[in-house]
């Protein structure tokens, strides 16, 4: 495997910290969630950052690698071409899945794959259709989880080394994932460290969160607790890392602060910077022949599990057996809390048509507790609009009447019949 080019140290960017990320002293480079930036249409702030020399690294969220289905091709095609745009040295995806096709859900979230042997051969299988695709190295992360699998057969180090000497994928090691996963599962980190092929390393994530009744939310919208700048040292006293990232995604700080968490950052890295000790002995294959593909029957045992898993947590079907049904039920509770602030701030104005933030709030979790995503984010503002309507609410009629405009506004030139029927006889009562 060739070594990885020089990230340095850098940081996520945002738009909403956009011009703050441009007056960081020393940034190397940033990494930008993919399916936020157009190609034909990057942000000015990129394309400064770009012509000062700061490269920029396009990091995927949605293409659900681990999941039963073979990765699709419009969504490999779409990574691709902001690696060009960007002129990027490679693209970063999870090692999760995000979505199930029978039944059609979307987690909006990224979920854990069980480390089973099925779900591993389908994940390398997949891997290596979305590396022939890509015109840049692929490196996957792992991901922080509330749940685990029942029945796993593997540990994370083996799952982990395994897929780097099947693939020669390189990996993205998140040390703030890693206490979480501490926390959530038990997980030792260190162990976790000895146990992986860390010359396959492509950069670290390192990001803040919180616990609440002992267990840790991976929130990126906190500071980066010494725990994590921990793990941090602890990863750096194995390997000099190519390049490590600041994240952060919510509850942005002020300038300094960020500047601070990144000096923070910078010192653990120089500051361990004695004789790196070996870690385990792991030699990675730079890809070998492919293996013959996985059988249909294996992707549809692995679809099977994950369908369950996923209405569960998001259809409001029954626990599947084996799991810790407490978990499920907080990752339930985080998905939809997840849903109606995502929609929240694509569609702005629908707490104010109903009547405040909290008004909305309540009327969104009542929504999702049964009605699960299928098409995304502004597919679920445009859905929740219509549950609300199509049952006479809110309740006054002014609210209504605004609520069915901005509906009909979003919904596109050829909505469902039965709602053009029922909008214009709305219309036609004057709201009610």
């Amino acid at each position: 495997m060739k070594p990885m080019a020089r990230l340095g140290v850098g940081i996520g960017w945002r738009p909403e910290i956009a011009e703050a990320v441009e007056r960081l002293e020393g940034l190397d480079w940033v990494e930008v969630v993919a399916e936020n930036v157009c190609p034909g249409h990057l942000p000015e702030s990129l394309l400064r950052l770009r012509e000062r020399g700061v490269r920029v690294v396009p990091h995927g969220v949605s293409l659900g690698i681990g999941g039963a289905d073979r990765p699709d091709a419009g969504k490999l095609a779409a990574l691709g071409e902001r690696a060009v745009a960007l002129g990027a040295p490679l693209v970063t995806e999870h090692i999760a899945f995000v979505r199930t096709s029978s039944p059609a859900l979307e987690a909006g979230h990224l979920l854990p794959v069980p480390r089973t042997r099925d779900a591993l051969d389908v994940l390398c299988e997949n891997v290596r259709i979305a590396q022939d695709a890509l015109p840049v190295p692929l490196a996957l992360e792992n991901i922080a989880a509330l749940v685990s699998w029942p029945g796993e057969e593997l540990t994370e180090g083996q799952f982990l080394t395994e897929l780097v000497e099947r693939t020669g994928v390189r990996l993205l090691v998140d040390v703030a994932n890693l206490h979480t996963n501490r926390v959530n599962r038990g997980e030792d980190p260190a162990a976790v460290l000895d146990s992986i092929p860390l010359e396959a390393l492509a950069y670290v994530h390192v990001a803040g969160g919180v616990e609440r009744d002992g267990v840790w939310h991976d929130t990126h919208a906190h500071p980066v607790p010494p725990v994590v700048l921990d793990v941090l040292t602890g990863l750096r006293e194995r390997v000099d890392p190519p390049g490590v990232l600041l994240e952060r995604d919510d509850d942005f700080p002020e300038e300094e602060e960020l500047a601070g968490e990144l000096e923070r950052i910078r010192a653990v890295v120089a500051g361990a910077a004695g004789p790196v000790r070996p870690g385990a002995p792991v030699t990675v294959a730079v890809r070998a022949q492919a293996p013959g593909p996985v059988a249909e029957a294996v992707r549809t045992r692995v679809g099977l599990g994950q369908a369950a898993l996923l209405s569960a947590l998001v259809a409001g079907t029954p626990v599947p057996e084996g799991f810790d049904r407490q978990r499920v039920r907080i990752q339930s509770r985080a998905l939809a809390a997840k849903r109606a602030s995502v929609v929240e701030r694509l569609a702005p104005e629908l707490p104010g048509i109903l009547g405040g933030p909290e008004a909305y709030r309540t009327a969104f979790l009542a929504y999702a507790r049964r009605r699960p995503m299928t098409g995304g984010y502004r597919r679920d503002a445009l859905d929740f609009a219509e549950h609300l309507l199509i049952r006479d609410l809110p309740e006054d009629p002014a609210a209504r009447r605004r609520l069915t405009a901005w509906w009909r506004e979003r919904a596109g030139a050829r909505p469902p019949r039965r709602i053009v029927r029922w909008a214009r006889a709305l219309a036609g009562r004057g709201g009610r």
